[in-house]
């Protein structure tokens, strides 16, 4: 057989087009890409990261040190440097995930998300990929303040089931704030506004959450807020995986999905309304 001799069925693969692939197959590749896109630009500048690292480490090393000397705040038992370390794994990487609505307003002044929205791709798939996007780089956070409580000499598991689960947790949550900033940008449409009021949340969320003191030493209407508050339940799953502490950690884990599977279908909703 000669060289230009096309081999037995290379016709049949010019001229038939490849096979149409189920929602269901699409959906995840369309996902995936759009994750892989968003990390691409870690690639060209790694500022964000270098950047957020400093505030957790001065949490750790002013507040954490300080309060566990004076001993005047519960910590179930456990150094409080142990006990807080969780809680700033979780602020770190809802602060992370919290502006990321900023992005996607960006995207619309420059263009990109027109272009985005006229492709087949769904904007479930879209809003999903920045969401896990988000959620990636809170785990490159989250890695960084683990180190950081290692050398200050918190006693943390290492048994790689339960690592990995800190990572699912980390996805989770960063999954549900980046989509509540996504939710706010659809509605709000403006890069100063967003500021404004993810500002206006990001501290009392914290602070209305189980990441510094336990949620018994809170008055009952703090207590309610923590309830209904879904980095309380980030910070009990980060404590009983990487401390060990008593948790719950499949409650935990039920709310931390539900959370962001209704993130993404308030996001997703409000996304048409963004690129008007």
């Amino acid at each position: 057989m000669s060289a230009d001799t096309p081999p037995a069925g290379g016709l049949d693969l010019l001229t038939t087009p490849p096979p149409t692939r189920s929602g269901w197959r699409v959906l995840p590749a369309r996902i995936a890409a759009m994750c892989v896109v968003e990390l691409q630009k870690l690639r060209h500048d790694r500022t964000e990261l270098y950047t957020r690292a400093i505030q957790p480490a001065l949490w750790l090393l002013v507040f954490g040190e300080t309060f566990t000397r004076i001993r005047v705040i519960p910590s179930d038992g456990i150094p409080y440097l142990d006990y807080l370390a969780p809680g700033i794994i979780a602020q770190s990487t809802m602060f992370i995930a919290i502006f990321y609505g900023i992005q996607i307003i960006w995207e619309r002044d420059s263009g990109v998300l027109t272009k985005l929205l006229v492709t087949p791709t769904p904007r479930a798939a879209l809003v999903t990929g920045k969401a896990f996007a988000a959620g990636v780089k809170a785990v490159i956070q989250a890695v960084v303040v683990i180190v950081i409580a290692a050398l200050l000499g918190v006693a943390m598991t290492w048994n790689p089931l339960r690592l990995a689960g800190v990572v699912v947790v980390v996805v989770l949550g960063s999954a549900f704030f980046s989509c509540l900033s996504m939710t706010i940008a659809g509605i709000v449409l403006t890069r100063d506004r967003l500021m404004g009021i993810g500002q206006a949340i990001t501290m009392p969320l914290f602070f209305a959450s189980n990441a510094l003191y336990p949620t018994a030493a809170m008055p009952a209407w703090l207590q309610a807020v923590s309830t209904v508050n879904p980095l309380s339940y980030q910070v009990d799953a980060l404590r009983g995986l990487l401390l060990g502490t008593p948790a719950h950690l499949p409650l935990d884990a039920a709310v931390l999905l539900a959370a962001a599977v209704l993130g993404i279908a308030a996001s997703s909703r409000l996304l048409s309304r963004l690129a008007r």
